[in-house]
C-alpha cells in the first residue's frame, strides 16, 4: 500500500472532518475504488479515521457527529452489541436508555415484555412505541437537534426522582486514561447522574470509540458493572476492567 497516499488522504479527511468516497475519487482519479477502500481500511486500523456510509470522518471530530452520521456507523457492530445487551434485561425491570444510536438498535431488538423504560432519546421512545407491553417514559429537557438527545436542568431533576434497575449508556470515546467521554456538557451531566442512580450500569462501546477522546469525562471503569463491545477490547481497557471487577461482554 502507498503510505504517502494514505498520509495525504488522512490529512485531507482531517482538514475536512468528513469526506465522501466521491471526493476521494476526485482527489485520486487514477486510483481504483477498491484501492481507496483499502487505504481507508488501513487508516481505520491505525485509529486515524472512522468509515461511515459513503465516506469517512476524522477520529478527532469537533464534538459529537450528528445523529444521522452516527446512525450510519458500524451498524453490524451495534446490532451485535444489542444482542449481548438483551441477555441482561429481565421482565419487570426499570431500564434507562440514553440517546445513543447503539441504544436505538437495542430498542429495535427488544422483545415485547413488561418493562418500565426511561429514555432521553425521542427517536428511541418512538421506536419503543411499536411494542405493546413496556411502559415508556420520555424524559423532559432541551433537545439537541444534532445529537437527538434531551438534556438540561429539567432532565436532571426528573432523573433524580427515578429508580433505575439497569442503565445502558453509550459513549463517544473510551480510554484507560480519560475514562468514558462524550461531546457535550449536557450529555455529560445526564450520563453522570444515571451512573450514580442506577443499580447496574452498562457501557455500550463499539470498536471505533476506543481510539477517540472527547472533551467531557462522565465516568470511569469503577463506576460501571458491564462493558459491551462488538470486537476485541484493547488490553489497557481489559486490565482496567479486571481491576474494578467489570464484566466485558
Amino acid at each position: 500500500m502507498n503510505s504517502i497516499r494514505q498520509k495525504k488522504i488522512s490529512d485531507f479527511i482531517e482538514s475536512r472532518q468528513i469526506v465522501t468516497i466521491k471526493e476521494l475519487q476526485k482527489l485520486y482519479p487514477d486510483v481504483s475504488l477498491m484501492t481507496i477502500h483499502r487505504d481507508l481500511d488501513a487508516l481505520v486500523q491505525s485509529g486515524v479515521i472512522v468509515k461511515i456510509r459513503g465516506g469517512a470522518r476524522a477520529v478527532r471530530h469537533t464534538g459529537d457527529p450528528g445523529f444521522e452520521v452516527r446512525l450510519q456507523e458500524n451498524n453490524a457492530g451495534k446490532v451485535a452489541m444489542a444482542q449481548k445487551a438483551l441477555s441482561l434485561i429481565q421482565p419487570g425491570s426499570s431500564i434507562f436508555f440514553d440517546a445513543s444510536t447503539t441504544n436505538l438498535m437495542l430498542a429495535r431488538a427488544l422483545p415485547d415484555i413488561d418493562l418500565n423504560i426511561f429514555t432521553t432519546g425521542p427517536n428511541i421512545a418512538l421506536e419503543l412505541c411499536k411494542l405493546q407491553n413496556p411502559n415508556i417514559t420520555l424524559c423532559c429537557g432541551n433537545l439537541n437537534r444534532k445529537t437527538m438527545a434531551l438534556a438540561g436542568q429539567n432532565t436532571l431533576e426528573m432523573l433524580e426522582k427515578i429508580n433505575i434497575d439497569l442503565a445502558f449508556i453509550g459513549v463517544s470515546g473510551c480510554s484507560a486514561e480519560a475514562g468514558f467521554t462524550c461531546g457535550t456538557e449536557g450529555d455529560m451531566a445526564v450520563k453522570a447522574m444515571v451512573l450514580r442512580k442506577a443499580r447496574r450500569k452498562v457501557i455500550m462501546c463499539d470498536k471505533g470509540k476506543f481510539s477517540r477522546l472527547m472533551p467531557y469525562t462522565f465516568g470511569r471503569m469503577q463506576d460501571v458493572d458491564y462493558l459491551i463491545s462488538d470486537d476485541a477490547v484493547p488490553e489497557a481497557i481489559v486490565r482496567d476492567a479486571e481491576t474494578h471487577g467489570v464484566i466485558i461482554l
